[in-house]
């Protein structure tokens, strides 16, 4: 089937009747997707500067934020893909009135769990087994960052509602605004810029937040004159109880899903942290290089979710089979390259971080055993994504419990802590959590059973 390719519109013109090609969605999610990362990667590298032990308490308060993102991503989720649905079935009232609905569940969500995350920091931190020395650095690192999570919530929604329609550039300029601000902010109150004090790790968490709340505010502007969204409390706190339910039915699933994977790795952390602060700094330098080699199956696979969301509500499921296999081709090819590539040069980017010969040393391992591993994530991120636009949300997490918990776990112990492995067994674990995940995920989509999971 030929794809037309997507055209722009007028600023104030919805683009619910356009279609649009893969790369056209792609390209700008690539982008935003990458400048979330390196807004984390600044983070890291400029604290690096600073201190390692800082590298270390926010990577582990990052742990736990990135299991708050997760229970927010399950309405932006499930925006994402019945939106897509409903604007296939040309159905654009119950679009906008989906959109509604998802603003105001998020805010009530966000903000309960952002209450919590502040209040509980330190007991949180604890039951990370983080030690005494790493304590204060993540413990106000968290309260900030997550005490304000639930404008990255919203921020998430508002995003979501503006990829469905088309407009994944917007996304991208809000983004890359956020991001100028967040390291500008941080050379300020790292370096002490322009007189202003070095607050270090405490400096970071604000430079982070006021960034965020700024991106929100643009984010608003735009979705009002993108698609006419009227911001009126009677219209965002009104839940429409039929598409709360559809939300819910496709994000309670997807958010379990990615629920169970960030607390597996929250047990995983823990393993490394009985390794000890280097183990610690280790895995986050590796992870934050490595995280660039996923961003191309990210990006395609949040394509490809739109697209088939598309496809679904307008009964092409043809289309639909063929465009996640086309996806995941291409997911699995960049994949590969892209870790051949990093590990050539691994020791040049992990010295970007560190200069110490042990961390050099161990990373750069780890970074060759990502050429396995990362094909077979790929199968994971672009099928599963696929699954969700499909309506088929329960089956990826029904095999995540399985192979996260039976496999993935019982392994990191068994070769990072009992066999003395350390950080190579916990990537052996790792591999081969994705590949049994992805060779089940392989099989649901060839099996078509999707097709009877539609919702629009």
């Amino acid at each position: 089937m030929k794809q037309a390719v997507f055209k722009s519109t007028a600023l104030k013109k919805p683009a619910a009747d356009k279609t649009f090609s893969l790369f056209s969605l792609t390209w700008p999610i690539f982008i935003e997707v990458s400048l979330y990362m390196f807004m984390g990667n600044a983070d890291t590298l400029m604290l690096s500067q600073y201190s390692d032990n800082s590298v270390a308490a926010v990577g582990v308060s990052n742990q736990i934020l990135n299991l708050i993102i997760v229970m927010f991503s399950f309405i932006a989720t499930g925006t994402t893909v019945i939106i897509s649905q409903f604007l296939g079935s040309r159905q654009k009232k119950e679009a906008m009135e989906v959109a509604y609905v998802s603003i105001g569940a998020n805010f009530f969500i966000s903000l309960a769990i952002s209450a919590i995350v502040f209040f509980a920091a330190a007991p949180l931190l604890h039951m990370m087994g983080l030690t005494s020395d790493l304590m204060p650095d993540a413990k106000v690192f968290l309260q900030v960052v997550g005490g304000l999570s639930f404008i990255q919530a919203l921020i998430m929604t508002f995003s979501a509602i503006l990829k469905s329609y088309g407009y994944t550039k917007d996304t991208m300029f809000v983004t890359i605004g956020m991001n100028v601000l967040n390291i500008a902010g941080n050379f300020v109150v790292i370096f002490g810029l322009f007189g202003f004090p070095v607050l270090g790790v405490a400096g970071v968490a604000m430079s982070t937040s006021i960034a965020r709340v700024i991106g929100l505010i643009a984010m608003i502007v735009i979705v009002n004159k993108r698609i006419q969204l009227k911001m009126s409390l009677k219209k965002v706190f009104h839940m429409h109880k039929e598409h709360l339910r559809k939300l819910l039915k496709i994000g309670i699933p997807s958010a379990g899903e990615q629920l169970s994977y960030n607390l597996s790795q929250m047990i995983v952390t823990y393993f490394i942290a009985i390794m000890g602060a280097q183990a610690l700094t280790t895995k986050v330098y590796t992870q934050n290089i490595t995280m660039f080699i996923l961003l191309f199956g990210t990006a395609i696979s949040q394509g490809t979710q739109i697209l088939i969301g598309r496809y679904i509500g307008g009964k092409q499921f043809d289309a639909a089979y063929e465009r996640c296999m086309k996806s995941l081709y291409w997911a699995l090819g960049i994949a590969a390259a892209t870790s051949v590539l990093m590990t050539i040069f691994s020791k040049d980017l992990i010295g970007i971080f560190t200069q110490s010969p042990d961390i050099i040393a161990t990373a750069s391992l780890l970074i060759a055993m990502t050429i396995i591993l990362e094909p077979g994530r790929s199968f994971n991120v672009i099928i599963i994504n696929s699954l969700r636009a499909a309506g088929d949300a329960k089956f990826p997490v029904y095999m995540a419990m399985i192979s996260m918990w039976g496999i993935g776990l019982p392994l990191a112990y068994l070769f990072g802590i009992h066999l003395g492995f350390g950080l190579a067994g916990i990537w052996i674990s790792f591999i081969a959590d994705e590949w049994v995940r992805g060779i089940l995920m392989y099989r649901r989509w060839r099996s078509r059973i999707w097709i009877q999971k539609g919702m629009a």
